[in-house]
């Protein structure tokens, strides 16, 4: 089965959430890593963007939008990189999720909520 492409914008994505993001007032730094950035340095910077997400109202459009849209950088969400990617292995070759609530009902044991019921 091929692979879906690291990133993909689902087509019923909308934007006017990130209006509300907590992020947009903190250092961008915080949830992309510099290149060949490894252990402690990014297990800090990861832990800084994780509590700027803990305080967001809309962690759980992000994480959803981040994980339909197979984001392969960055926190989003309250979701690192590795999240995700543990997120993608459970797919088990399924369909990737791309109705909005499906990436977040995916991630609710990682994002510490009830799955969506469709």
């Amino acid at each position: 089965m091929p692979q879906p492409p690291l990133s993909q914008v689902p087509l019923d994505a909308v934007w006017d959430w990130q209006e509300q993001g907590a992020c947009r007032t903190a250092d961008p730094d915080l949830f992309f890593h510099p290149q060949n950035e490894r252990g402690h340095s990014r297990s800090r910077r990861e832990r800084a963007a994780l509590q700027v997400c803990a305080r967001c109202s809309v962690r759980i459009e992000c994480a959803d939008y981040a994980i339909r849209a197979r984001e392969p950088y960055g926190v989003w969400g309250g979701l690192t990189e590795e999240d995700r990617e543990r997120i993608y292995q459970r797919l088990d070759g399924a369909e990737h999720p791309r109705r909005r609530g499906q990436g977040a009902a995916l991630a609710a044991v990682e994002l510490g909520t009830r799955p969506a019921i469709a």
